[in-house]
């Protein structure tokens, strides 16, 4: 199980794992939910340069359609095709398997939440 309280999460509900010049991205256990059972994900190519806020993906379920944000500004090192061959696994284990995007870091990060406010935002 990770440590939640290890990484920094936005307000668009995803969460951030930080490995040097690395950003592990998925989206939150909350978000996971609030989508219902993931029918399908569109993730970046590899390759593809992504600013922070842009639009980046989609995360289709069978209650609606979410856009998947960039919480960075880099390059998309790695995409999860585990998560894109078995969407489920977004609602099954959203911050283990089901992780989304590795983006390479460039420039400074954004503000990102803590743990602590992240629950703050979603309590509200």
């Amino acid at each position: 199980m990770t440590d939640l309280t290890t990484l920094k999460y936005t307000a668009e509900h995803e969460w951030l794992l930080i490995d040097g010049d690395t950003a592990t991205v998925g989206i939150t256990d909350y978000a996971a939910d609030k989508l219902g059972d993931v029918v399908y994900v569109d993730l970046p190519a590899v390759g593809s340069t992504v600013e922070a806020g842009t639009v980046v993906g989609e995360i289709e379920s069978t209650k609606s359609v979410g856009e998947l944000f960039a919480p960075v500004l880099g390059t998309v090192s790695e995409i999860n095709d585990a998560v894109v061959d078995s969407p489920d696994l977004v609602n099954s284990s959203p911050f283990g398997d089901g992780w989304l995007v590795k983006i390479t870091l460039s420039g400074d990060l954004p503000t990102l939440l803590s743990r602590d406010e992240y629950v703050a935002l979603t309590a509200e």
